[in-house]
């Protein structure tokens, strides 16, 4: 079972348990979600707040769901998810109902979703969207990450509230 602790208290490596671990980010509530695997992201203060960004693709259907809602979640699990991780991560909630295919249980609480198979949840208010522009770049280098020209969506939400078991 859950219970819930501040932000602060939030045990592990952020870059060990985003980078290496992944995370899932779920937008929508009981009339409809939809999650993806992320590996990029982060943990941190900004505006004197506790927040999480992550970076979603523009084509990604979870981007529909986090445009149309104010919150979402972003959970972490146990290794022994890889495997449900991985299909999170490659196929698309347009195609399959990939939260059923990856066995997790959906939790509907306060107009958000998560799974009751996460170990750590972070819920987020959004605070801030941008998209990553190239003109940005000081690294010519890290263009090679967007031969398609499908530059991120950098979402900042604020944490709410922190769930853990």
């Amino acid at each position: 079972m859950f219970h819930e602790i501040t932000p602060s208290e939030i045990a592990g490596n952020p870059f060990q348990m985003i980078g290496r671990d992944w995370a899932l980010v779920t937008a929508g509530d009981e009339t409809g979600c939809n999650t993806m695997t992320v590996s990029w992201g982060g943990v941190g203060v900004l505006w004197g707040k506790d927040v999480v960004t992550v970076y979603i693709r523009p084509q990604r259907y979870t981007r529909e769901f986090l445009d149309r809602f104010e919150n979402f979640t972003v959970s972490f699990y146990e290794e022994s998810a890889r495997e449900a991780l991985a299909l999170c991560g490659s196929k698309s909630g347009r195609d399959l109902d990939k939260i059923a295919a990856a066995g997790f249980t959906p939790v509907h609480e306060n107009g958000m979703t998560y799974f009751a198979e996460a170990r750590l949840v972070l819920e987020c208010r959004k605070l801030y969207l941008d998209k990553i522009r190239p003109e940005g770049f000081l690294d010519p280098a890290i263009e090679q990450n967007y031969a398609a020209g499908d530059y991120h969506l950098v979402y900042v939400g604020e944490i709410t509230r922190v769930l853990s078991k």
